[in-house]
């Protein structure tokens, strides 16, 4: 591959199609955060329109396309915003979507917050595969990493890389430090939509419980509890029980497959992950937008 993009190109077609839903389907349940009854539905949309949250329930019926120039900086968790409207906790609903390489789809909701369901984007991959994937006439583009890209803050770091698979290939490390009571773990996979179904779909958000009991005080996640996501202790999981031995770090690669999503189309390389989260996802996409904006700007002018 070329650093300059000349062999593959930073931005290529992908040899499948743009794909969306076959009809509208729902899911219902309530927020981890605010824990107000909500519903969302998955509607069929456009080639081209990408992924757009509609806020059922404000007058107009306003619109937020999921990208990362609308994504603002929420504790852990995803949100976006256009101008007063925002949408939270979005990134396992956009998990499922990219994870089934839905391209274009609307996500009609009456609340702010997403369905916390079980804490995994399972119930909202069901979902839409019982509403049924169909192929759309646009080829879909992609955007291929050409050069390692690395965003750190402290000890956490992401990296883009080049790689000489057709698939994105995805590696989390997770290590909260000596006695924590959740143990160093790490996960890899090649990114395939029946891959991403049986390895990462399923893995569920987590927290430790003196963090829980923290927010709880502060008048959050009152309505969640151990059902609704992993709560740990000294002796792991209250009252409830791993899905994998790794799952903490799945749902890590799960949370930057939706995060990543917010680049508006796949990016094609190697993701190496240490201790990173939300933040490092989204600065990760800023980066590669700008490196792909700016070689872009420079064959123009060649």
């Amino acid at each position: 591959m070329s650093q300059d993009g000349s062999q593959r190109g930073i931005w290529s077609v992908w040899p499948r199609r743009q794909r969306t839903i076959a009809r509208p389907v729902r899911v219902e349940g309530y927020g981890l955060w605010w824990g107000e009854d909500v519903w969302i539905e998955f509607r069929p949309a456009p080639p081209h329109q990408g992924i757009v949250f509609v806020r059922r329930d404000l007058p107009g019926f306003p619109r937020i396309p999921a990208r990362i120039e609308y994504r603002i900086n929420t504790p852990r968790r995803t949100s976006l915003q256009r101008g007063e409207v925002r949408v939270e906790m979005i990134e396992h609903v956009m998990a499922a979507l990219a994870g089934l390489e839905i391209d274009n789809c609307e996500i009609w909701t009456s609340a702010s917050e997403m369905p916390g369901v079980d804490g995994s984007s399972a119930p909202f991959v069901a979902a839409l595969q019982e509403a049924g994937i169909v192929e759309q006439s646009a080829l879909q583009p992609r955007i291929v990493i050409q050069r390692p890209i690395r965003v750190s803050e402290s000890d956490q770091w992401l990296e883009a890389r080049p790689t000489s698979s057709e698939r994105p290939i995805f590696a989390y490390f997770l290590d909260y430090g000596p006695g924590s009571p959740i143990p160093p773990q790490a996960f890899s996979f090649t990114f395939l939509p029946n891959t991403f179904v049986c390895q990462v779909a399923e893995a569920r958000t987590f927290v430790l419980k003196q963090e829980a009991e923290a927010l709880r005080r502060q008048g959050i996640g009152r309505r969640t509890s151990h059902r609704d996501l992993l709560v740990f202790d000294d002796n792991g999981p209250l009252g409830n029980s791993l899905r994998f031995p790794n799952e903490c770090a799945r749902h890590k690669v799960l949370d930057m497959i939706g995060d990543f999503a917010l680049a508006g189309v796949p990016i094609l390389g190697q993701f190496v992950a240490n201790r990173s989260g939300h933040r490092l996802n989204a600065k990760l996409v800023e980066a590669v937008l700008a490196e792909h904006a700016q070689i872009m700007a420079d064959r123009k002018c060649a």
